[in-house]
């Protein structure tokens, strides 16, 4: 059957007619049903660690729209929790941690032994998707990047710039640097149990990349990567991975290469056709349609679908935004985009 897996087909090197697609965030608040689960959960964390309902919101767009892939339904910042952090989320504000700013703090968490016990309803989400997912529909599993994993907990929040990261960075670099290495060991062991109970593809999401400049950006972006891929790969041959640097820039010529990923995902600031010239003659590509569209619709974006598409035609491409759809987003808007996708025959 996975020959016939338009997705798998596309990480393998292929050139479809029409490329496959999904949607980053496709489970989430933008939809009706999403909104009706949620509240049976009680919270956004119960529902994270409910099997059944975390399956049912990652099956909720598959049913809708007919997606080539699903996406497990978890949180990037459950490593951390699984390492020994406070996690909790604050309404219309999003996740707070206990922050890692000292030795001691570090002392405090846990080692790559730790995480499965927490994380065993993650993977019996993945053994259920596996189950129950339509047979031409890939399964996704993912995790956050070591560096954006990190930024939430040296600041134990959000933040614009990742302002406490970098200075931890710069004040303690031996600190930092032991941080990235427990969170990529914890990562590999993470992606590796997701693949060992059903998930045919990972993606590495590496949300604040585009903070990090120059050398920083290879050793503490492009380094965990490919330790990662490397690590996956060696257990898990023939798993493809997909590494989604965000706001890269210049820093997404070469990454596949230097990390060893199947496919390379592009934000939305990303010139497709640039990016066919740079990036795609590496490998596949996916992207990078502007979120935005999923709440404006309209001419705007059946037009920019159709760039994007015609851009990355000459290679391997998965059709994805180039980041997360948002709460507001209008669920007939995705419709045309699929839409337009299917009919723009290459």
């Amino acid at each position: 059957m996975a020959e016939t897996k338009t997705l798998l087909r596309a990480l393998a090197g292929e050139t479809l007619e029409t490329p496959p697609i999904w949607m980053m965030r496709q489970a989430g608040r933008y939809l009706p049903e999403y909104r009706a689960t949620r509240a049976q959960a009680g919270d956004f964390l119960s529902l994270c660690y409910n099997s059944e309902l975390a399956a049912e919101v990652t099956l909720q767009p598959i049913r809708r729209y007919g997606f080539d892939a699903a996406i497990l339904f978890a949180d990037i910042l459950l490593v951390p929790q699984a390492l020994g952090a406070d996690l909790w989320f604050v309404t219309g504000e999003g996740p707070r941690l206990s922050t890692i700013t000292t030795e001691a703090d570090f002392a405090k968490i846990g080692t790559r032994d730790d995480i499965h016990e927490t994380l065993n309803p993650i993977y019996e989400t993945v053994r259920i998707l596996r189950r129950e997912l339509p047979e031409e529909t890939t399964l996704i599993g993912f995790a956050g990047a070591p560096w954006t994993v990190a930024t939430y907990m040296i600041a134990g929040r959000g933040t614009p710039d990742q302002g406490p990261a970098h200075k931890l960075m710069a004040e303690n670099e031996p600190l930092f640097a032991s941080l990235i290495d427990r969170l990529t060991e914890a990562t590999i062991d993470y992606l590796s149990a997701q693949i060992e109970a059903g998930a045919e593809v990972v993606k590495i999401f590496d949300s604040w990349a585009g903070s990090l400049k120059g050398d920083a950006f290879d050793k503490y972006a492009l380094e965990p990567c490919r330790v990662i891929t490397a690590a996956l790969k060696e257990k898990h041959p023939g798993i493809p991975v997909i590494g989604f640097p965000r706001e890269a820039g210049e820093k997404y010529v070469g990454f596949a290469k230097a990390t060893g990923v199947d496919c390379v995902a592009l934000d939305s600031a990303v010139d497709p056709k640039w990016a066919a010239e740079h990036v795609q003659v590496d490998g596949c590509v996916q992207g990078n349609l502007k979120s935005s569209h999923m709440v404006t619709g309209g001419q705007a974006l059946i037009d920019e679908t159709r760039a994007i598409v015609e851009a990355f035609s000459n290679g391997p491409h998965i059709f994805n935004l180039g980041h997360g759809i948002t709460p507001d987003a209008d669920p007939e808007n995705v419709q045309l985009m699929i839409d337009t996708v299917r009919s723009a025959k290459r």
